[in-house]
């Protein structure tokens, strides 16, 4: 007995297998349609068919431009001095503001001066009476001589009397330089300003016992003049000693909030030694301050100006992009089609790049719409250059 499957099971099975087979590729056919479509609008919008992408553009320039370098400066008070008692007393008063600017020898702070007062008439009274015997000394030396002529003393009593007399005229020079010592104290129980400038905090309170160096009663910090100081790349050390050997070399500090107000100072100062850690070298600037705008301890921005350089090829800065094979520039050709141009540019000075190689003045460069723009596509100026694009 033979065992299969009927023949109308083995139709249907045929059928429904085709049906499957069926469904399958119209499935397929409705994923693939609207991807070709897309592909196929995606093709219309890159196309020769597509709009031209509005740009705006500018013209490189042929100028003059300065040789710069550029860095982050610290403002360093040219002169900071420590106040302190030279006497030991009493703080008794405080006779300026903090922050209040001084000028040399302005009277700062009063210390007890009763101590050194007795003191100054003890040496005026121990000066009067050697005084004293020293006049009376000398008149006695004079009779001796007198009388040493006239045979009428031993030679030893005369150099006796001689020898008192000498004794007291240095006593009396003595006392002289006490008195003078112990004004000196007195006096310095008027603690003065040793130099001009501005006065910090004061350190300590009236009504502190103080002694000489210790502890320190205020800062005083001279602002007008300033230094700021800076530190350049060891490659461009050389740059800066041969353009300062030719001649002065000007500093700008450019305050922050204050930018359009530069300082102006001259480059006073290049270190004899380079920095191993850091591979820098310190340039230090003389500025004069007059208006006191820089601080001591501020961060400014400082450009140092090295020298000018002239037919420099120069393009706004937002012109210059930078890719994976370096900068570039997009140059709009005259059939108005847009070409990547590689350049090189080594410094920005005030929004303007200048391009050492790439690029020639008179060309067109885009400055905004880059990333709309298609190399070779079309594209569609919005501002209004000055002259019609060079045949380059």
């Amino acid at each position: 007995m033979q065992f299969g499957f009927p023949h109308r099971f083995l139709a249907r099975a045929r059928l429904y297998s085709s049906a499957t087979v069926a469904g399958l590729m119209i499935y397929a056919l409705c994923w693939l349609l609207p991807a070709a479509c897309s592909r196929q609008a995606s093709d219309s919008r890159t196309g020769p068919s597509s709009p031209p992408a509005p740009v705006t553009v500018a013209v490189a320039v042929s100028k003059s431009m300065p040789l710069q370098l550029e860095a982050l400066g610290a403002v360093e008070s040219i002169s900071s001095v420590e106040v302190k008692a030279q006497v030991s007393g009493m703080l008794t008063s405080v006779h300026f503001q903090p922050g209040q600017t001084v000028k040399k020898g302005d009277l700062l702070f009063s210390i007890d001066p009763r101590p050194y007062e007795y003191a100054v008439r003890q040496a005026e009274g121990a000066l009067a009476r050697d005084r004293a015997q020293l006049d009376a000394a000398q008149k006695a030396r004079e009779r001796l001589d007198t009388l040493l002529e006239r045979k009428a003393v031993s030679q030893e009593e005369y150099e006796a009397g001689r020898a008192a007399a000498d004794a007291l005229a240095a006593q009396v020079r003595t006392d002289r330089a006490t008195l003078q010592s112990a004004r000196l104290l007195l006096q310095f129980c008027s603690v003065t300003a040793p130099a001009d400038g501005t006065v910090g905090r004061r350190l300590v309170d009236p009504g502190n016992l103080v002694k000489p160096n210790d502890p320190t009663l205020v800062v005083i910090n001279q602002v007008s003049p300033i230094y700021v100081n800076l530190s350049a790349p060891q490659d461009r050390l050389a740059e800066v000693r041969r353009f300062q050997a030719a001649g002065r070399l000007s500093l700008q500090a450019l305050i922050p909030g204050e930018e359009d107000r530069p300082e102006t100072g001259e480059l006073t100062l290049v270190d004899n030694a380079v920095d191993q850690a850091t591979g820098t070298v310190l340039l230090q600037g003389t500025f004069p301050n007059p208006e006191q705008r820089l601080w001591p301890g501020q961060y400014v921005k400082v450009i140092l100006n090295l020298a000018t350089q002239e037919n420099q090829v120069v393009a706004p800065a937002m012109a210059v992009q930078t890719g994976q094979q370096g900068q570039y520039v997009l140059v709009v050709k005259p059939d108005q089609t847009a070409e990547v141009r590689p350049v090189v540019s080594t410094r920005v000075v005030g929004g303007e790049a200048v391009v050492d190689r790439g690029l020639e003045a008179g060309t067109w460069v885009v400055t905004d719409g880059q990333l709309r723009v298609v190399p070779g596509g079309k594209v569609a100026v919005k501002n209004a250059p000055p002259a019609e694009p060079p045949a380059r």
